[in-house]
């Protein structure tokens, strides 16, 4: 499965609600050796109830992209969106890892996220910068997010429930190729 995908530099996992592409995400940077920049995002729960997302920068900043309590606009189903919150923590935190020539995660590329023209123009300077990427990007059609998957540098994953332990074997696979490209270099 990994033929063809392990010289691509851009990974990205798309996969229905609730897969664990996150957890995924999550799982395959704990053992990154090199320089790591970018975000991930994560559920904001009240009594078991999911009432928002929250941004999390790999160093340490985090913020609320959107809340059912947000009045918007935008809005992306009853959750208004903090474009605010995500150009200034999530925009910045790719940037940055770009700049550094860091992994750039990047979790996620969403109907939330895509609500800022500056979160697209920051996922497209990854592109043409030639920076590594790992992240995850929504499965449902979107113009934008369409032009992303079928980018040439992208290799896009389906995660499913069956297919876990292969994806993280993959994704394990290409990042052990990235360390020892770069400590070939040193």
């Amino acid at each position: 499965m990994i033929s063809g995908g392990i010289g691509k530099r851009v990974h990205l996992i798309t996969g229905g609600p609730g897969v664990g592409k996150t957890t995924l995400i999550k799982e395959a940077i704990r053992t990154w050796r090199g320089a790591l920049g970018g975000f991930y995002t994560e559920e904001i729960r009240v009594h078991g109830r999911r009432e928002g997302f929250r941004i999390v920068t790999l160093d340490g900043r985090e913020g609320v992209l959107a809340h059912v309590n947000y009045s918007g606009p935008p809005w992306v189903g009853k959750y208004g969106v903090d474009v605010y919150a995500l150009e200034e923590i999530a925009v910045t935190a790719i940037k940055e890892a770009i700049r550094q020539g860091a992994l750039v995660i990047i979790d996620e590329i969403g109907k939330m996220e895509l609500c800022s023209s500056h979160f697209r123009e920051a996922v497209s300077v990854a592109l043409r910068e030639g920076v590594n990427v790992l992240g995850t990007i929504m499965l449902t059609p979107h113009p934008w997010a369409n032009e992303i998957k079928s980018h040439p540098a992208v290799r896009l994953i389906t995660l499913e429930k069956t297919n876990r332990d292969s994806v993280i074997g993959e994704i394990n696979q290409w990042l052990e190729s990235l360390q020892s490209r770069a400590t070939s270099t040193v």
